[in-house]
């Protein structure tokens, strides 16, 4: 009971149904297991979980359901020191990379801040470092190598060992994508509203993140349909999203993703009704899609948070987000938030 509980815990929550068998029949209980249920979420499961018990009554057989919240402390584990998640109608140890994300949703683990081991200094733009700490009155470039390594360790860009961090490598690399395949945008334009239609452009940008985030940003310029209306002979632009809405989703897809996850980019779809912003990873443990309209705000990768910041990409204040949904509400538009697996959508309608 305490691995069904520790597993629907650290996904979505989830039920328990006792005096049921697989094909779904009633079968009845000999006793009421409430109690039993409460000790264990409270004693074998850590942190403590609280479910909710129903005692329910179906063709006059006793049965029982147990609600299992998304828990908000995750990750859980029982009292053997077992981790566990759930896998369609399954639950399993969590692997490794499981559980860097699952505390990484806890905020108790940043991935950004992770020195890479396989990436050198060398592979940093030094050039861009010179500039970014020029606003901070520091002559990089005419510094001494070890107070170089001082302030790019100083700075998180450098791990203790000298490697770059993943943080680092995202906003100062030349082609960070070389030692994270994982990072870079992917933007594709269809003609129709599915999938299936027929494909206008397609592109994936690598590079730094401000210089993926600036040539994805051009692109989905280049790429938007032009709204008008028609007033005698005579055709006038009607208003549409500012620049600033499609920037706003496109730097909180590539700041706050997940990099821990291998395989997966960013994506941005382009419709005639709608633009999708995908990025790979669920929302942290205090963030729901409720509270998003509304500012709430949570750094994943304060780093890269720091950084974009800096750099006059973003604020930390949880504004943007609410900027979108009232620059939609003004359009008579909708903005929809999705959660869905590993992956976070946002849906800008047109």
């Amino acid at each position: 009971m305490a691995e069904e509980l520790v597993a629907l815990a650290n996904a979505e929550g989830g039920e328990i149904w006792l005096g049921v068998d697989d094909a779904g029949v009633a079968r009845g209980l000999s006793r009421s297991y409430e109690e039993d249920v409460m000790n264990i979420s409270r004693t074998a499961c850590i942190p403590p979980i609280r479910p909710v018990y129903e005692a329910l009554t179906v063709n006059g057989l006793p049965i029982a359901r147990i609600s299992v919240p998304k828990g908000p402390d995750r990750p859980y584990y029982t009292s053997r020191n077992r981790y566990y998640i759930r896998v369609g109608s399954t639950k399993r140890i969590a692997s490794c990379e499981e559980l860097v994300r699952l505390f990484q949703a806890s905020g108790l683990f940043h991935y950004d801040l992770v020195e890479l081991g396989t990436a050198v200094r060398e592979q940093l733009n030094f050039s861009e470092l010179a500039d970014y700490f020029r606003q901070y009155e520091v002559s990089f470039e005419r510094e001494s190598e070890d107070e170089k390594t001082r302030l790019l360790r100083a700075s998180d860009i450098l791990g203790p060992a000298g490697h770059p961090t993943v943080g680092g490598l995202l906003m100062f690399g030349i082609s960070p994508e070389r030692s994270l395949p994982q990072a870079g945008v992917h933007f594709a334009h269809f003609a129709g509203h599915e999938l299936s239609a027929e494909l206008r452009d397609k592109k994936e940008f690598g590079g730094s993140l401000p210089r993926q985030v600036d040539n994805a940003m051009s692109e989905i310029k280049a790429n938007l349909p032009l709204a008008s209306t028609i007033e005698g002979a005579r055709r006038k632009n009607a208003t549409f999203y500012p620049d600033k809405v499609f920037r706003e989703l496109l730097v909180n897809a590539c700041v706050h993703r997940n990099y821990s996850i291998i395989g997966s980019q960013i994506r941005v779809l382009l419709f005639p009704d709608r633009c999708e912003f995908i990025s790979p990873g669920r929302l942290p443990n205090t963030v729901s899609i409720e509270k998003l309209a509304v500012g709430t705000s949570y750094a994943r990768n304060p780093l890269l948070v720091r950084f974009m910041e800096n750099l006059g990409y973003m604020d930390k204040l949880g504004r943007g987000l609410p900027m979108v949904v009232r620059e939609a509400g003004k359009l008579g538009q909708t903005v929809h938030f999705e959660e869905s697996g590993e992956e976070f959508r946002v849906t800008l309608s047109f």
